[in-house]
């Protein structure tokens, strides 16, 4: 039986693409790889009725890529992107127990966190996204190529930030690339506002991508380590080794720079302000105009921070495993152990206080009065342990369903402008002229798809697809 191996590479000047896509024949079968160079990848194995129908299948996927600008390659030429796994060290706390309602076990150190009033996201180093109910019950689950990073949430859209330089958007079944980032970047944060993406990395740089994928500026700060980012309506909100600097989200300028004691390891934004949590044990808090506000202080360096109320309440985690509460005054209220590490992320929500650990938990830990004072007394309740599904969960792929029902959403079309594909509608009623935000991976000139919903952008001028989508035949 003979084998017949196609090895492609896509890697743009730009450095926006950075891929492989490899084919192999084996008499009826036909297996395609594919991923960010250096990876891996994913594999799709199908076989065929006969050789010769197993070698068409396998040409015309090849002329599909040759006609994107993929080339014959070697294997290992070409490097895989720099990638940084945050070191993080963990102690156990001293003081009383928190009391924790429920943790959920993710099996994996975990950033990623996003809460609503539907459900808790958490995404871990293993590159596994799950979604929980407010009790802990998985209700969707996904598996990305590499370790994710952060969960941003834009409106109703719920992105994932990857190691192997894409973000995901997960409003459909499967998880599909809506940005690829420079395979140069070192990402170390990311956050998304109203499709315009922020990304801060390694070397203190922060650059923005917009809704077609396309950079818009990048500006290097006056520290290294961004393990902050945070986008509004005008600014880009910079963390890293000294301190936070605020860009203008639409030219790059810098707006403002206040200085911290110590490097910035996590940021968090009110419509008001924004909150530093800092190496040298301290969240500072800034106002959007860059004033001085209060500033809190822990007992060890704070690896995250959230807030409640526009800022009523201020949270904190510690690289000791415990959490904070403070006035805004900056008066401590509070200090508890988490039981299960320290809180690389985390965020407020309805009395409540999620976090994701160095142990790979999501917990939910009620903040109510009764139970904190209940807590401080030494009485908490039984935590409820919640094992990880052993699944993987859908994982990002190319293949895409088709239908021929036409009736239930919205129809896109993709089509070339120069090197690029766009995608626009063209169902009624819609502006021919704006871009669609649409995925990156599934884009074929010429193809029309469903979209479960198009919606305009908080600023208008482009539209952005929500939710599943299928190619019409």
């Amino acid at each position: 039986m003979t084998k017949e191996t196609t090895y492609l590479e896509l890697s743009e000047a730009s450095g926006s693409s950075h891929k492989f896509y490899e084919v192999i024949v084996e008499d009826t079968q036909v297996s395609i790889r594919f991923g960010r160079i250096g990876d891996a990848g994913q594999t799709q194995t199908k076989t065929y009725p006969t050789p010769d129908k197993a070698k068409a299948e396998a040409a015309k996927k090849i002329n599909e890529k040759l006609k994107k600008g993929y080339e014959p390659a070697v294997i290992g030429v070409r490097q895989k992107r720099p990638v940084t796994r945050r070191e993080v060290t963990s102690t156990a706390s001293t003081a009383k127990k928190a009391p924790i309602l429920w943790k959920f076990a993710s099996n994996s150190a975990a950033f990623g966190i996003f809460v609503d009033a539907n459900r808790c996201w958490v995404g871990n180093q293993a590159g596994q996204v799950f979604a929980v109910n407010h009790e802990g019950k998985v209700s969707n689950q996904f598996k990305l190529p590499d370790g994710v990073k952060c969960l941003v949430a834009d409106d109703i859209w719920i992105y994932a930030g990857c190691d192997d330089g894409n973000v995901y958007d997960l409003t459909g079944k499967l998880p599909r690339v809506a940005y690829n980032i420079d395979e140069n970047v070192d990402i170390f944060w990311l956050d998304i506002k109203d499709g315009l993406l922020g990304v801060s990395d390694a070397n203190g740089g922060v650059t923005t991508i917009d809704h077609n994928d396309e950079s818009q500026w990048t500006r290097l700060s006056q520290g290294s380590s961004g393990w902050m980012v945070r986008c509004d309506e005008v600014g880009i909100y910079h963390g890293h080794s000294g301190g936070v600097t605020m860009y203008d989200n639409q030219a790059g300028r810098m707006v403002w720079h206040q200085k911290t004691g110590g490097s910035v390891l996590f940021g968090w934004q009110e419509k008001t302000a924004v909150y530093a949590g800092t190496s040298d044990t301290k969240v500072y808090s800034f106002s959007k105009k860059g004033e001085p506000l209060s500033i809190y202080k822990c007992d060890a360096g704070v690896y995250s921070c959230a807030t409640a109320q526009d800022g009523k309440y201020v949270f904190s985690g510690d690289n000791n495993s415990s959490i904070y509460c403070f006035n805004q005054a900056g008066e401590r209220l509070w200090k508890l152990g988490t039981g299960c590490g320290s809180a690389l992320s985390m965020q407020f929500f309805d009395e409540r206080i999620y976090i994701v650990t160095t142990d790979g938990a999501l917990a939910c830990i009620d903040a109510s009065e009764s139970a904190i004072a209940s807590a401080q007394a030494g009485t908490i309740p039984e935590a409820t342990v919640i094992k990880a599904p052993k699944t993987e969960g859908a994982t990002p792929s190319e293949v895409i369903e088709t239908t021929t029902n036409t009736t239930a959403g919205v129809i896109v079309e993709c089509f070339p402008d120069g090197s690029k594909l766009r995608v626009r509608v063209i169902s009624p009623g819609y502006n021919p002229k704006w871009n669609v935000q649409f995925p990156q991976d599934i884009r074929k000139a010429g193809d029309r798809y469903l979209v479960q919903e198009v919606r305009e952008s908080a600023r208008g001028g482009f539209y952005r697809a929500y939710g599943d989508i299928k190619k019409l035949i």
